[in-house]
């Protein structure tokens, strides 16, 4: 893996994302929670970033949406000091469900299924950006962008993304280094440990896991990603797995060249 200082890839993502929404005309971002890592890390870096009255969270829980889901989202904006909100989408799903399969005369089902309930949650956080004025954030990751892992206009959306040219290993580094450093100063640590521990999920059906949906754990899919996209290395010279990997990231690009800016990691 590449070299990761965590201290001062924190700054610089702070920096970067204060100038961003400053640069665009805004005091306010609005971001969804989902009691994942990656929310939860971008809330992290946008209350550092801004302060916590300027960060909003919005929990949006669906049908396959654990309990401890919610709670560790409501318990990581307590413990940043944002304000949050929640708008469940299951009745709207089943709305939507239930309509697609009068029209179309089938239910509606796997990927599909599983991106509308992304889509919808973007539609919801959209429109209270537009009547907040609150610039939606991006919360997706280098590893599942690289390897299309994401819903295009579902979670793919937002004006930037704070974590999107970070690995998800290196978002858990992020994660503690942001718990130790609180810690330092006398703090409650803003990441729940059961956020750092319970198997990453997007929670779209059920028993779904992020790593059993990218077919590899995720130090190992982020390991083949650095030697071919930081170091250069062909996937052929490293093993069939990572020539896999490298089908899927070049079948993806157009999903990429979808997605928002990202705040660079520089040497």
């Amino acid at each position: 893996m590449r070299p990761f200082d965590a201290a001062r890839i924190w700054e610089s993502l702070c920096g970067q994302t204060r100038a961003f929404v400053h640069d665009a005309g805004f005091q306010d971002v609005l971001i969804g929670l989902s009691g994942g890592l990656d929310s939860s890390l971008v809330a992290a870096i946008a209350a550092s970033a801004l302060g916590a009255d300027h960060v909003h969270g919005l929990i949006m829980s669906g049908p396959y949406t654990s309990e401890d889901s919610r709670k560790d989202a409501s318990e990581l904006a307590r413990r940043l000091g944002i304000t949050t909100a929640e708008v469940p989408i299951t009745a709207t799903f089943a709305a939507f469900a239930e309509e697609w399969e009068a029209h179309l005369g089938e239910p509606l089902r796997g990927l599909a299924a599983e991106n509308t309930q992304a889509r919808l949650r973007m539609c919801i956080l959209m429109a209270l950006s537009n009547e907040r004025g609150w610039l939606v954030l991006n919360t997706g990751n280098l590893s599942e962008a690289a390897m299309g892992y994401s819903t295009l206009y579902g979670d793919t959306a937002g004006a930037f993304a704070p974590i999107g040219g970070v690995y998800k290993t290196e978002a858990f580094t992020l994660a503690r280094y942001a718990n130790a450093q609180a810690e330092e100063r006398g703090e409650v640590p803003p990441i729940p440990d059961n956020v750092l521990s319970k198997p990453p999920s997007a929670e779209l059906a059920s028993g779904q896991t992020d790593e059993a949906s990218l077919g590899m754990g995720y130090p190992e899919l982020d390991g083949l990603l650095s030697k071919m996209l930081d170091e250069g290395i062909l996937a052929a010279e490293i093993s069939p797995q990572a020539e896999k990997a490298w089908e899927r990231y070049e079948r993806n690009a157009f999903k990429r060249a979808q997605e928002p800016p990202f705040a660079t990691i520089q040497d």
